[in-house]
């Protein structure tokens, strides 16, 4: 059996939509195909088998009879290239997976995530979907999770880039409660081969370009470059920067060996989530981040992987003249709105 996220040893998480191809109890009669393939979201999986949930009702399947198991994206809610066709909100359900959170919880369609604090979008509520209460019970229940876990109710609003995420009925009523707007944060996506091929230029003729290695585990020197220019909490981080169904991480290193830039390549169902990208100060204009993210980039190709994602603040010019010159376009926007700690 091939689950294309995790290995063969580990099935993908329950709501990944998929494929599974398996054995027919016996030759079909018009094609003689002996093998078959159910598509939909996985909803169940034990020792032996796998329950999948297709447009036709439920399937299960013999865990015996499975020969491959194969994470894909959700379906496209409309026209148009495979990183373009997915909606705000099953976008924003596909980025859980490539950032994950060491605690979660449901209510209603809304996800709660919290990991001791330790970055925004490990510690929010992703509001897509029905909470299944009306609003104010709604964020009296998620300022209740959040107040036993010590941290402040925050909460992710995502919508169409163009469009004003602070209109929306979640952030007025959370306002009208005393939380603080955030300033929005730009969801990017490109096609995974259009970043792949980008070449990448070298502006200083009297610097060698870094070397990028790949690695799947999680070494000290990418997490020391990694704390150099952000606080940590190392358990908190190990967790969510290993906690995807796969990940890849990505050094960047000069002639004499010294870490000059990182980043961050999470596999969630069936899309390759870049983050985590950080270049040395005295590296910086020489084509280091480009590397980087070519690199991660031809790795999710080779992983099958059509699509990237990423995010960074609107207000961060550099980072988004780099991203769109290498592919990404603008998908969608989000806050968060929080309450003060304490």
């Amino acid at each position: 059996m091939d689950a294309r996220e995790g290995g063969p040893d580990r099935d993908p998480p329950v709501g990944s939509r998929v494929v599974v191809r398996h054995r027919l109890p016996s030759p079909d009669p018009v094609s003689g195909a002996s093998l078959t393939d159910v598509v939909g979201d996985l909803v169940g999986a034990d020792t032996t088998g796998l329950t999948v949930a297709t447009r036709r009702g439920e399937v299960r399947v013999a865990r015996a009879d499975v020969t491959v198991l194969k994470v894909v994206p959700p379906r496209p809610s409309r026209r148009g290239a495979p990183h373009r066709a997915l909606s705000v909100e099953d976008l924003q359900r596909v980025m859980v997976g490539a950032w994950p959170a060491m605690e979660t919880a449901r209510l209603g369609g809304w996800l709660l995530r919290a990991s001791r604090g330790f970055t925004q979008r490990a510690n929010s509520v992703v509001t897509t979907g029905d909470p299944g209460l009306p609003l104010p019970d709604a964020l009296a229940a998620v300022e209740r999770w959040y107040a036993e876990r010590g941290l402040p109710a925050n909460l992710t609003v995502a919508s169409l880039w163009g469009s004003d995420p602070a209109a929306d009925p979640v952030t007025v009523e959370a306002l009208a409660r005393g939380y603080h707007l955030r300033r929005p944060t730009l969801t990017l996506t490109a096609a995974t081969v259009t970043v792949a091929d980008l070449a990448v230029p070298q502006p200083d003729p009297n610097h060698h370009p870094p070397e990028v290695a790949l690695a799947d585990g999680l070494d000290d020197a990418w997490l020391d470059a990694y704390r150099s220019y952000r606080e940590v909490d190392e358990e908190a981080a190990r967790a969510i920067l290993t906690g995807s169904p796969a990940q890849v991480f990505a050094t960047a290193r000069d002639e004499d060996h010294t870490v000059v830039g990182v980043g961050r390549l999470g596999i969630s169902d069936a899309w390759g989530g870049i983050a985590a990208m950080w270049v040395a100060p005295a590296a910086r204009r020489r084509g280091t981040a480009s590397l980087v993210l070519r690199a991660l980039a031809r790795e999710a190709a080779a992983r099958g992987l059509r699509s990237l994602h990423l995010q960074t603040d609107e207000v961060n010019a550099p980072a988004l003249a780099l991203y769109e010159r290498h592919g990404f376009e603008r998908h969608h926007v989000y806050v968060n709105v929080a309450r003060s700690p304490g």
